[in-house]
């Protein structure tokens, strides 16, 4: 039989003011308490798993200033500080908790610029690598929430600076401002939705980090593409979505996260698992109509 073609797929990017990172990292979020809400049922499995994602080579970690609140980030400090040289640690700020699953988004400067300075203290750094707007204040003028995010980082309190959830035309006016290193929006093999935000960020070497991204839905079902390919190549489903995703595109940056070094082991994996040109193919092909 002859051999599947393969096409290479780099593992590194090179971002504008965050320079070269890997592009599978690890997501913060889940090792807080249920509904990203209060302490974890165990701090210290919670430091441990932060601890083993840097021992495996991941060295860029995305986290919030609302997931706990703060907690996450006073994790991270605990199981990295002083941190290994080459690990970044990315924040967001702008969405505040009112209780369990409840978000709401808050962008007055003197906020966003008050939530900097508490993030700073909280991860013990005198500059954020990455500072990530979590989501643009509807009830506030958009140009005032960039210019203050410009005006940190001229400042130095922020190294480079990024958005979340946002539309095309949004990260068009935001680069008026600063230059965009990051793009975070929901992207996976079920939900392409901002497909146009991804080809935008492709074409200006815009860092595009996928939240939910091991979500396959249906695909992932008995007899799906997404389970066939992992009983084709001894893997998991997870590692077969994660795997499709770093195949997509070149500045996709996948964060899967979880309070599990288990499942970390075993998400991280998805950076060897090789996906050759037919089986993408079939999941990409899979997931236009995936949810249709």
């Amino acid at each position: 039989m002859s051999e599947q073609s393969v096409t290479p797929v780099p593992l590194t990017i090179d971002l504008s003011d965050l320079g070269t990172v890997r592009r599978l990292g690890f997501g913060a979020m889940r090792i807080v308490g249920p509904g990203v809400w209060g302490e974890p049922e165990s701090r210290g499995a919670a430091v441990d798993v932060v601890r083993r994602a840097v021992e495996l080579g991941v060295d860029f970690i995305d986290t919030a200033d609302s997931y706990g609140p703060n907690i996450s980030e006073e994790i991270i400090a605990e199981a990295l500080y002083p941190y290994p040289d080459g690990v970044r640690i990315a924040t967001k700020a702008g969405f505040v908790r009112t209780g369990p699953d409840a978000w709401v988004p808050v962008g007055r400067p003197e906020y966003l610029r008050q939530q900097v300075e508490l993030s700073l203290r909280k991860l013990k750094v005198d500059s954020l690598d990455l500072f990530q707007l979590h989501r643009i204040d509807p009830k506030v003028p958009a140009e005032d929430q960039f210019a203050v995010m410009r005006d940190l980082q001229q400042e130095g309190k922020v190294k480079a600076l990024g958005l979340s959830q946002v539309s095309v035309d949004q990260l068009k006016a935001a680069g008026e401002y600063f230059t965009v290193s990051t793009v975070q929006n929901r992207y996976n093999l079920t939900d392409r939705s901002s497909e146009d935000v991804l080809e935008y960020a492709e074409a200006n070497g815009i860092g595009f980090i996928p939240w939910a991204p091991i979500s396959a839905g249906e695909l992932a079902q008995p007899g799906g593409p997404v389970a066939e390919a992992a009983k084709r190549l001894d893997a998991t489903d997870s590692q077969v979505a994660l795997a499709w995703l770093l195949r997509r595109s070149p500045v996709m940056m996948p964060i899967p996260g979880t309070g599990s070094i288990a499942h970390l082991e075993e998400n991280l994996a998805a950076a060897d698992l090789v996906l050759d040109d037919a089986t993408y193919a079939e999941l990409d092909a899979a997931s236009q109509t995936a949810g249709k």
